[in-house]
């Protein structure tokens, strides 16, 4: 078992109920990360009795802070749906408080074979063994083998693309819950224009997995590459939208996120 399959383990306490660690190792530079948070909510819907298929969209809202170390239930409801598509709500609660700290509505789907089209294509990118190893800072950095390709934030400013491939460093298989973990993994756009780093917290993400399971699992233990642009950075607030690739040119997953700046 995997660092991140451990961290991801969950209790089963009632119908929908749920308990886990906020676990030390998954978090970023300030606070728990906000892709395993995302990812943890995510499994918590999958564990539920009567959750068919995986997982295609999900928003998520960071409305507190969540530290390491602490005791986290997850409650998790049906909305409704059919046997297609079945629409799930899950809200985070730490130990001790009462209120909501992150909340989420996700979309899992049965898929099956249609007509098919890509309007984007994959950028052009340096391999990403020809490019030096990057950790991002915090503890859950030194579990990224990441290697960017385009964009430096500590260098280069005024755009804000950027391209960066990205793995486990134990080359875990990716699978969905890594792929949503992977979609709140890259630096804020803000940090692309100001020199020095800024408080950034993610204030809402969604994200739209298109890949099968298979294509997920096809890709197994090898890198994918994250492209990210900015939107628009004014008022303290930052935008950004992703595309996820796998080294084969599939879309994966495409995300778009807001973050709050100081």
């Amino acid at each position: 078992m995997t660092a991140l399959d451990k961290s991801l383990v969950l209790e089963a306490v009632g119908p929908g109920v749920f308990t886990g660690h906020a676990d030390p190792e998954s978090q970023g530079a300030a606070g728990m990360f906000g892709g395993w948070l995302a990812a943890l909510m995510s499994k918590s819907v999958l564990d539920c009795s009567g959750a068919e298929g995986t997982v295609s969209a999900l928003t998520v809202n960071f409305i507190k802070s969540v530290q390491a170390g602490t005791v986290l239930t997850l409650r998790t409801l049906r909305l409704g749906g059919g046997r297609s598509l079945g629409h799930w709500r899950c809200d985070l609660y730490v130990d001790g408080d009462n209120d909501i700290a992150v909340t989420a509505i996700i979309v899992i789907a049965n898929r099956r074979q249609s007509d098919r089209h890509t309007e984007v294509q994959m950028p052009d990118a340096l391999a990403p063994d020809t490019l030096p190893v990057f950790h991002p800072p915090g503890p859950r950095g030194k579990y990224v083998d990441g290697r960017i390709a385009l964009g430096d934030p500590s260098r280069d400013k005024g755009s804000t693309r950027s391209l960066m491939w990205l793995r486990e460093m134990s080359q875990r298989p990716l699978d969905t819950l890594q792929l949503v973990s992977w979609c709140d993994s890259l630096a804020p756009r803000i940090m692309f224009i100001v020199e020095g780093r800024r408080p950034s917290p993610t204030v809402t993400m969604s994200l739209y997995i298109y890949a099968t399971d298979e294509e997920i699992a096809a890709v197994g233990g090898d890198f994918i590459l994250a492209e990210v642009v900015g939107t628009r950075i004014e008022h303290s607030t930052s935008g950004s939208r992703s595309n996820l690739w796998s080294r084969a040119g599939l879309l994966l997953a495409t995300s778009e996120q807001l973050q709050w700046f100081k």
